[in-house]
């Protein structure tokens, strides 16, 4: 006969209920009771019955984590964060990944309500706010991060975009730079049209307009961001500096300014928006927009948490959005301009600190 729950707890010499906390991760038992209820699960072989028990206490245990992909780094840090929080809550995560396809994302979502998911952390294209709303009718909990979603009720943990793109162009206008080119993402995402807005506010600020041919605005990719690249240095050789505002397009971006021959800070200042580990160690270190990665993730969780045991909690008004503020890491990436245009070749092929949290209703 299949060994029960409540032959585990026997064994263990503890209720069923203080056996079934042991085994599903609950911070309430202590290490030394989740030890022997283990011990004496493997020892007895004991399989949980996962559907079983979500019948029983309508709760599957599950969170689904929604994403357009796995080349942001901001997205590794939030995937981090949410997969160590959910553990330790006695949660497992459905890692799943949509290529920004809103097709795609709607499928996932769909996914996730028929297995019955306590909650969904979306980091997403901005549509299919209607699968959200019907999620959170469910009793499901619903967190849009990063990039938000039009329309909806589920609340949205954002980064203060506008701000640090103002802040990373400002640095390089308060260096002398005013040909200051733009790779930024497109203006269907909230975070595509916020940088862009920061972009252009610090410009207006300074008695600068934007210059369409100083700007490339395109998908959230590598490819666009070396295609990005390539056309601002053949079509503007007097541009001194660049903001990359895109982040998966920074893997582009880089690798197209080597291969080109451009010298940072010498021939070219850059700032990039969003941290990573080789930004820090690139020769010269880059210069970036520090979106909070880290609290993100975190607040994220923690409203993620209070409606699944809230049931209060679940969308009653129009989507909330919370502020997670940016700020600029200054490194070796920034100079003042040179003198003379940047004269490129063209015969050489391309290869292929504590942030505020703060609610807004």
């Amino acid at each position: 006969m299949a060994v029960t729950l409540k032959d585990v707890a026997t064994a263990a010499g503890v209720s069923r209920s203080t056996a079934s906390r042991a085994l599903s991760g609950s911070g309430l038992i202590s290490e030394e009771t989740r030890s022997a209820v283990e011990s004496a699960a493997r020892r007895l072989g004991y399989r949980p019955n996962r559907a079983a028990s979500a019948l029983r206490s309508r709760q599957s245990r599950l969170i689904g984590l929604v994403m357009n992909n796995l080349i942001n780094a901001s997205f590794h840090t939030i995937a981090d964060v949410v997969q160590r929080r959910a553990s330790a809550e006695g949660y497992q995560v459905l890692l799943c990944i949509t290529d920004a396809d809103p097709d795609k994302e709607r499928s996932v979502l769909r996914m996730l309500s028929e297995h019955n998911v306590d909650g969904v952390v979306i980091i997403g294209t901005g549509q299919n706010s209607d699968l959200r709303d019907d999620l959170m009718d469910a009793g499901t909990g619903v967190v849009n991060v990063i990039r938000g979603a039009e329309g909806g009720r589920a609340p949205s943990v954002l980064a203060s975009d506008r701000e640090g793109a103002h802040a990373a162009t400002r640095h390089l206008l308060e260096l002398g730079h005013t040909a200051i080119g733009y790779v930024g993402g497109l203006a269907s995402a909230n975070s595509g049209r916020e940088r862009f807005a920061g972009y252009e506010q610090a410009l207006r600020d300074h008695g600068l307009g934007v210059d369409p041919e100083m700007v490339e605005r395109g998908p959230f990719s590598p490819a666009f961001g070396a295609e990005g690249t390539r056309a601002l240095l053949d079509r503007r050789p007097d541009m001194t500096a660049l903001f990359a505002a895109n982040h998966e397009a920074v893997f582009g971006v880089l690798p197209t300014l080597v291969s080109r021959g451009v010298r940072l800070p010498e021939d070219l200042s850059l700032v990039c928006h969003e941290d990573i580990s080789w930004l820090r160690s690139w020769q010269p270190s880059v210069t970036v927009v520090d979106n909070g990665a880290g609290e993100l993730g975190r607040l994220c969780f923690d409203l993620l948490l209070r409606q699944m045991r809230e049931s209060s909690e679940l969308g009653q008004a129009p989507g909330r959005v919370y502020r997670v503020g940016a700020g600029l890491v200054e490194r070796n990436s920034c100079a003042p301009p040179r003198t003379s245009p940047l004269l490129l070749p063209r015969t050489i092929p391309p290869r292929p600190e504590p942030t505020t949290v703060s609610p807004q209703g």
